[in-house]
């Protein structure tokens, strides 16, 4: 068996290496034009080297010219690049507007009086906040804490003022608050029945003044409230003027404790006769503006 399988492979060499003679000759005449000694070895080897070289060509022109865009899978690195680029960027503008969402979520939350009071909070329970966007915690606003503040009180921050804001920690009853306006309070704080501020009756044109230093957050109208200003005070205070008939200061603007923010007035569904509502919140809490201001 082994001899037999020997003297097969020596068949195949010699038919291999076996030379023919390829002659090429005139139709007409049959007058030999040229000839040539060739053999299957010979034949392997040109077909083999042909297809190595047109193969190696093609690889070529896949990967060193244009023609590679038109080939399924094969990526182009620099368009990748762009379109992970132009990814991350449509991912980021969906955080900010989230965020954004949430930020105005919170803010109409506060001005129609959705709020959880002091007394409806655990005891024990303190959320320390540096911010509005805090004011309700919420996993959405602690992602808008970290990832967006409030462009208004930015810009206004870069600006030349200085802000001689006090320790957070100082206690509500030993910071001093300028009465917005003087006179008499027609109705007071009620949480119960979801009037976390005080209205306060004075005549009319009277200006509404900041209660402390801070920035302006908010500068609005909204239906139920009508001209609406919003302060963000140092140790995590914030007070509202509501009602207003004509607000004095844009979001962003630093106000000084005294100055003058709006105009009492009317304006809003819930509100009866010109008057301020005012409300005065401390670590993102309402509290009873009465217990800390002379009005």
């Amino acid at each position: 068996m082994e001899e037999k399988k020997i003297s097969k492979w020596q068949r195949f060499r010699e038919r291999m290496r076996h030379t023919y003679r390829l002659v090429v000759m005139t139709m007409d005449s049959f007058e030999e034009v040229a000839s040539y000694k060739i053999s299957l070895m010979n034949v392997y080897l040109l077909v083999s080297s042909v297809v190595v070289i047109v193969g190696l060509l093609v690889v070529a022109a896949i990967a060193f010219t244009p023609l590679k865009k038109y080939v399924p899978g094969y990526g182009d690195a620099s368009k990748d690049e762009v379109v992970q680029e132009a990814y991350k960027r449509i991912t980021d503008l969906e955080k900010s507007l989230e965020a954004h969402q949430a930020y105005e979520d919170n803010i109409k939350r506060i001005l129609v009086g959705d709020v959880q009071t002091e007394d409806e909070v655990p005891q024990g329970h303190e959320t320390h906040i540096d911010s509005i966007v805090e004011v309700l915690p919420s996993e959405k606003e602690q992602q808008l804490k970290q990832e967006l503040k409030l462009e208004e009180v930015a810009d206004a921050a870069q600006e030349s003022k200085t802000v001689s804001f006090m320790p957070r920690d100082v206690p509500l009853e030993q910071l001093y608050f300028i009465a917005p306006v003087n006179g008499e309070v027609s109705s007071g704080y009620m949480p119960d029945q979801e009037h976390f501020g005080v209205d306060i009756l004075a005549p009319k044109n009277t200006a509404v003044k900041a209660a402390a230093d801070g920035y302006v957050f908010l500068s609005d109208w909204t239906l139920e409230t009508g001209n609406t200003i919003g302060i963000q005070h140092s140790n995590n205070t914030i007070t509202f003027y509501k009602h207003n008939s004509v607000n004095l200061k844009k979001a962003g603007s630093y106000v000084k404790a005294g100055e003058a923010v709006a105009i009492i007035g009317n304006t809003g569904t819930l509100s009866s006769g010109p008057h301020l509502h005012f409300e005065l919140w401390h670590k993102g809490k309402p509290v009873d503006a009465t217990e800390y201001i002379r009005f």
